[in-house]
């Protein structure tokens, strides 16, 4: 009897005939096994928070839920050994327990760490890569029977590889992170113009340690989101915050998305009064907490990265052409940035990078206003978050990221027979 499945953001809905919950890295290369001689094909899900078929299968269906936790810690504190399904919660409390951080986060937090790192996943910052670049070594159950650990000296190629796969090469079971000493941060959220916020980039992400802005559509007002490291004092914000995070921006902001969707012309001051109702103040706590929020309001995403001489350039285009084609939005628009890094498919490979990233509300008509603004982003040699929503083709990665066919190669050296190749995957290598 088939599965279904179906993901966070309701953009993939199909059946597997077998979903498995292996304990072990033997139960692991078990089901490799099986699936090479069975001829099946075998994807891994995390929490679900991608949007792209990464994780669609007819076949074999593999959650690493009850593969989770900290295995060892390096005598001299510079990274922990983690089982890939560790989520990133339950990591990021493990971590402060033991006196460590992760020196940058996404802004989410239920996310299994390998569904985080093989996506490319990111945080913000000038100083910081994709969360990739975190990676000290990584060990890898191929198709091939193989179980072996690849790192920056052993394997070179393999790893560069393996650190954003997304789940093509085999099943990765643990990684080694690179951790510094756990660490507090203040975290300033403040309404400001959306013309300061572009033309004064380069001074924002110089005077903060993590910088991104919310532009929202029709308005001139965009939401700072302002961090920097500190040694104050916690301040939470307590009951109110929780107030605020849960019943204003999840509960209040789905009533009016909801609204949004069935009165079709409310979505412009539905916008407007989102800019005027961004939180204002100043948060303290331990860095896992300050990075992540809670997104209860289900929508779709693309988002994509160009390369930073670019970006003004191209997110002043992006908003030009949301006025004037008046797409039915009010969801914001969230600017990133991210240090380049030298990962083999890597979207931020080989240069700083500025992620854009568009969002439209779950049953609000989204094909024309993501395809329009995909076509920009290429306009600008854009790269695609992996999890997120886009059309690229294989000629187009081709053409965009230097690296491909290297990758192609190594990922038919590690899993001859496609195993870890459904349909989507088939299309891109």
């Amino acid at each position: 009897m088939s599965i279904r499945i179906q993901n966070w953001g309701r953009s993939l809905d199909f059946n597997a005939d077998q979903v498995l919950y292996p304990a072990s890295e033997d139960e692991i290369l078990t089901i490799l096994s099986n699936a090479t001689f069975n001829r099946k094909t075998v994807r891994i899900i995390g929490s679900g928070h991608s949007w792209t078929n990464l994780i669609v299968t007819s076949d074999i269906l593999v959650s690493l839920d009850r593969w989770q936790g900290i295995t060892e810690v390096d005598p001299g504190g510079k990274w922990v050994e983690v089982k890939s399904g560790t989520k990133l919660l339950k990591l990021g409390n493990d971590l402060w327990s033991m006196g460590f951080a992760m020196e940058n986060l996404g802004d989410i937090d239920v996310q299994s760490i390998a569904g985080a790192l093989n996506t490319g996943t990111h945080g913000t910052g000038k100083d910081f890569g994709t969360l990739a670049t975190q990676i000290h070594a990584i060990t890898i159950a191929l198709p091939t029977g193989e179980l072996i650990e690849v790192s920056e000296t052993q394997n070179h190629d393999l790893f560069k590889a393996g650190q954003i796969s997304l789940g093509a090469l085999g099943i990765i079971t643990r990684y080694k992170l690179k951790v510094v000493k756990a660490f507090n941060l203040e975290y300033i959220s403040k309404l400001g113009k959306i013309r300061d916020a572009i033309d004064n980039f380069d001074k924002y992400n110089n005077e903060y340690r993590n910088y991104e802005f919310y532009w929202f559509p029709y308005t001139e007002e965009v939401q700072l989101k302002l961090v920097n490291e500190t040694v104050k004092p916690i301040k939470d914000g307590g009951f109110m915050r929780d107030f605020d995070d849960i019943v204003i921006e999840n509960m209040g902001y789905f009533a009016l998305s909801e609204w949004s969707r069935t009165h079709k012309k409310f979505y412009k001051p539905f916008s407007k009064f989102s800019a005027r109702g961004v939180p204002k103040g100043t948060w303290r706590n331990h860095s896992n907490k300050i990075f992540a929020t809670k997104r209860w309001v289900r929508f779709k995403e693309m988002e994509y990265n160009v390369a930073k001489d670019k970006f003004q350039e191209c997110i002043t285009e992006i908003i030009e052409t949301i006025h004037k084609r008046d797409f039915r939005v009010h969801m914001p628009l969230e600017v990133r940035y991210v240090k380049a890094d030298d990962i083999m498919i890597s979207p931020a490979s080989g240069r700083d990078a500025v992620y854009m990233a568009v969002h439209q509300y779950n049953g609000m008509d989204y094909q024309e206003y993501f395809r329009t603004i995909e076509e920009i982003f290429w306009k600008y040699d854009g790269r695609p978050h992996f999890g997120k929503m886009n059309t690229m083709k294989k000629e187009q990665f081709i053409q965009t990221y230097p690296n491909w066919t290297q990758f192609s190669r190594i990922q038919h050296e590690c899993d001859p027979k496609g195993i870890m190749l459904n349909d989507y995957l088939k299309s891109i290598f």
